[in-house]
């Protein structure tokens, strides 16, 4: 077991924890939760060796194989599949010592040595070696067109998915995981919650996904005020435990009262126009554990809500044949639907299938090639996305930003708007070039959801958001009367906020009917399908593929199928050079721009070139990467026989 007596530790001089003592029995799987800063990556740096306690003792079994996520991935000419199969240490350490003792198979010695090494292969499953790997690939995204592709080509998202998959490979008895979910969709997210739930060891994981937390988890390790306190059960029962405590506490429960009369309107609200389909009665249910959920989060420092739109079109959208696509490359025809002021749409989808594409359609970021997209008279939209925290100016406070978008409004009034979203003190003027991820992503919803729109657009929106945060954003969403549609890999948001949920698939956008556990299945179905049909799991889908009434063309013959391959060989040639440019440039300015001194220069011209060339970089490696795959899918399809 793992064993804490008195332990304490502390980062940069700051005591994160004081006083721990507990155990942590084999088998068991953790979530270690807490706010951002309180000490959890310090504590799975402690079980690591590479970090040291101030005072107490931590004792893990010594002869205990541990596993964990690799932060940075160098760029190795490796192809992907042995980078991985590189996580089992020992398997590797055999095929070493199988390769010398076959060099010398004359040798009497080196003959036995070789029997006794297949003996312990054997033992260790190591004949099915790569298949197991293959399968964690697969289960994480990755293409068999991937499997040999060097891990220098994959920008860092992919690379942390190869760093996962690696530990995943080895053979632990502890598994320590920090925010695994961070770069995965719903798809693989889901298909790491069904390995994770088999795996024998010990499992200590940092996550802000609640249901993740609650499908994985048996145990809850609680960070809180420098104490770490230890829960039976998932993260909901650890809630509802937290609840009944912090109730207990006078100065809360009139707010915890206030909370509960919000809820309850809302469920109200709700009820009256819910139709008695699957999806709007698991959301009644969800509600009705609501309470519990809000509870438990009354001391959070997020206190925000969407401002009330000031007037609304009925539609406030219409899509009418729209064909969507970027150049010759058609990712959607016939687009046909109608957002109204209470549209509260979830988009489903398996990765590359154009999801983001949609919403940036939605968002007039994308033109249709063909079609009507007509807007209503009085539309309002906020677009949240990724790609716009790289809007935010890095030498700028978040106090800046919102004058420059209010320049009229009193500073106090913004510093206050900018409390709910826990930008206070020396905060509320720093330069957010130095932000995590977490508080640039709050910055940039604190800007767009001050703009009072009536249709919000919410790509992604919870990556990098602790627990509560997220939870403040649900509530804030719930709460509001704009229309919404919604890409999240966070299925707590979705059921909690979502009326309808919409299936992006094959090159359509058709209503689906059913709940997330439905659209699980949907997800086990088309990957056997895709299986049986032997169609390569890709990561990226060919949007030429998904051209809704393409009729299949005839087999070519063996002169024209070389004449299609040459010059698609040549292009991914071309792209795999200008891929490894691209990413070697990206790199030497990432390392440029986390040195802090460029923050402190009162010119601020460099920092935005160097700014503007990193979003530039990460755009061209993306659309680069999505041709790549392309271009191997249609090498697939060619290949001889």
């Amino acid at each position: 077991m793992i064993l804490l007596r008195d332990l304490g530790f502390s980062r940069n001089g700051e005591a994160l924890v004081t006083g721990a003592s507990l155990q942590l029995h084999p088998g068991w799987k953790i979530g270690l939760t807490g706010a951002n800063g309180c000490g959890k990556s310090s504590f799975l740096g402690l079980l690591r060796g590479e970090l040291h306690a101030d005072r107490g003792d931590l004792e893990r079994p010594p002869g205990w194989v541990l596993a964990h996520v690799a932060q940075d991935t160098p760029a190795l000419p490796d192809a992907a599949l042995d980078f991985v199969l590189d996580g089992d240490t020992e398997l590797r350490q055999i095929e070493r010592d199988l390769a010398a003792a076959e060099a010398h198979h004359d040798d009497h010695h080196a003959g036995e040595q070789i029997g006794l090494l297949h003996s312990r292969l054997g033992e260790i499953d190591g004949y099915s070696a790569p298949a197991r790997a293959a399968a964690l690939m697969h289960g994480l995204g990755f293409s068999d067109a991937d499997f040999q592709r060097p891990v220098a080509e994959f920008s860092g998202g992919w690379r942390v998915r190869l760093n996962l998959a690696r530990a995943l490979m080895c053979r632990s008895d502890l598994l320590l995981l920090d925010e695994p979910t961070n770069h995965l969709d719903l798809d693989a997210i889901i298909w790491l919650e069904a390995w994770l739930k088999g795996y024998p060891g010990t499992l200590i994981l940092i996550s802000h996904d609640r249901d993740f937390l609650d499908v994985v988890t048996s145990h809850i390790l609680a960070i809180e005020a420098g104490k770490m306190q230890l829960f039976t059960g998932n993260y909901s029962a650890c809630e509802r435990a937290r609840a009944e405590r912090l109730a207990n506490d006078m100065a809360l429960a009139a707010k915890q009262k206030r909370e509960a009369a919000h809820l309850q309107s809302y469920i109200d609200r709700f009820r009256a126009k819910a139709s008695k389909a699957r999806q709007a009665q698991s959301r009644i249910k969800m509600l009705a554990k609501m309470g519990d959920i809000m509870a438990a989060h009354i001391d959070t420092p997020f206190s925000f809500s969407f401002p009330e739109p000031s007037g609304f079109s009925d539609p406030l959208l219409l899509l009418d044949d729209a064909k969507v696509g970027y150049g010759d490359t058609v990712i959607f025809e016939k687009l046909r639907f109608t957002l109204r002021p209470d549209s509260r749409i979830g988009l489903l989808g398996r990765n590359g299938a154009g999801k983001s594409t949609l919403m940036k359609l939605l968002a007039g970021e994308l033109q249709p090639l063909a079609g009507v997209r007509e807007a209503g008279r009085n539309l309002k939209l906020g677009y949240f996305a990724q790609h716009q925290l790289e809007q935010l100016r890095p030498a700028e406070s978040p106090l800046w930003h919102m004058i420059k978008q209010e320049p009229r409004t009193r500073e106090q009034d913004l510093r206050g708007y900018l409390g709910g979203f826990d930008f206070r003190g020396d905060m509320v003027d720093a330069p957010c070039g130095r932000f995590s991820g977490g508080e640039k992503t709050r910055l940039a919803l604190a800007l767009m959801i001050r703009t009072a729109p009536n249709l919000l657009l919410m790509d992604e929106p919870t990556n990098h958001l602790d627990l509560e945060m997220r939870e403040a954003l649900t509530i804030a969403l719930q709460e509001t009367e704009a229309g919404m549609v919604l890409v999240s890999h966070d299925r707590h948001l979705l059921r909690a906020t979502c009326d309808e949920l919409w299936l992006v698939a094959d090159g359509k956008v058709t209503p689906f009917d059913g709940d997330l556990d439905d659209y699980a299945e949907w997800l086990a179905q088309d990957r056997a399908a895709e299986k049986k049909s032997g169609k390569s799991n890709t990561s990226s889908r060919s949007a030429g593929r998904n051209a809704a009434n393409e009729k299949p063309a005839a087999a070519p013959s063996k002169e024209s199928a070389l004449a299609v391959r040459r010059p698609l060989l040549k292009e991914s040639e071309k792209l795999e050079q200008q891929l490894a440019e691209w990413q070697g440039e990206l790199k030497l300015l990432e390392t440029r721009l986390a040195d802090q001194s460029l923050y402190a220069s009162p010119e601020t011209r460099l920092l935005e070139e160097l700014t503007l060339r990193q979003s530039l970089l990460t755009q061209n490696i993306e659309a680069a990467e999505s041709r790549w795959l392309e271009i191997h899918e249609l090498l697939e399809s060619t290949k001889e026989n």
